[in-house]
């Protein structure tokens, strides 16, 4: 359910119009996301509770030893080498052989 959908449904079921179900849900989202940041929770009564996650580091891709070579990579800055035409100097005219 999308939230222009949620608004429609609390609009209908309070009678109200559609901006008052909306800011009805902004409010109630601004105090869920104040109260978990402030205890860690959330609680509604007669619905649930909303309670902060801590997520653990990834695992995937990009794995302690990736970001290790990742950084000695820096290290190891190498300047390209870069050849002339044969027979040209580095501005471009002919030398003589």
């Amino acid at each position: 359910m999308t939230k222009t959908e949620l608004q429609i449904a609390l609009a209908a079921a309070t009678q109200t119009n559609k901006r008052t179900a909306g800011v009805f849900l902004d409010t109630l989202s601004n105090l869920a996301y104040k109260a978990i940041k402030k205890n860690g929770e959330f609680v509604l009564p007669g619905f649930g509770k909303l309670v902060k996650a801590e997520e653990e580091s990834s695992h995937g891709f990009q794995s302690q030893d990736a970001a290790e070579d990742q950084d000695s990579s820096h290290d190891r800055r190498q300047i390209p080498s870069r050849q002339g035409r044969k027979g040209r100097d580095s501005g471009g005219k002919k030398v003589a052989d």
